[in-house]
């Protein structure tokens, strides 16, 4: 009984752009017939806005399932804000949420609250149910960091590319982990 799941990153929009705390607002315009999921396969998408009108952009339609655990890392404070502009006021702050995976200087989740959440969803996933999700670019990283049984620090070295392509397979706790694969007709 193997778990099959392909995660999709968002298209860009102007809060990754700008490396703003913010997963909301419009995303650019996204290619016709980029992603067609095979029959059965069960979609869902975080519940950001950027992830709602990707999937909705992607044709996967405009009331896709949202699962809350998919939802990026709650920033807290920082919400809105460029990270140049949280690193020039509070630098310490900044620091020890790079270095402290139990650290959340800005009032919202901890780097290490997030991988568990994540985790958790995955572990919860049905076997032999085909899954496609669009999910936050911190979501995909944390679901690779516990595919792979990384320590926490790993997370920081994983780019999560727009329109990207993270699939999953495995049982019983042990995953196999594709990165990074372009987005194509035949997704699923």
């Amino acid at each position: 009984m193997t778990v099959r799941l392909s995660l999709i990153a968002p298209a860009m929009n102007a809060a990754l752009r700008e490396a703003r705390f913010d997963d909301s607002g419009p995303v650019e315009p996204v290619p016709a017939g980029l992603l067609t999921p095979a029959a059965g396969v069960r979609v869902v998408s975080s519940p950001s806005g950027r992830c709602r009108a990707t999937a909705e952009a992607l044709g996967l339609g405009p009331d896709v399932p949202v699962a809350e655990a998919l939802a990026g890392c709650g920033m807290g404070r920082w919400r809105g804000r460029r990270l140049d502009e949280v690193s020039a006021e509070d630098p310490a702050g900044v620091g020890a949420w790079l270095s402290d995976p139990d650290a959340a200087p800005h009032g919202g989740e901890s780097l290490g609250a997030l991988l568990g959440r994540v985790a958790g969803w995955l572990e919860a996933l049905e076997p032999d149910v085909a899954v496609l999700a669009v999910a936050e670019p911190d979501v995909i990283r944390a679901a690779a960091v516990h595919a792979l049984g990384a320590p926490p620090s790993a997370f920081w070295r994983l780019d999560v590319r727009p329109l990207s392509r993270t699939t999953l397979s495995g049982r019983s706790g042990r995953w196999n982990l594709r990165l990074g694969e372009p987005l194509g007709p035949a997704a699923g």
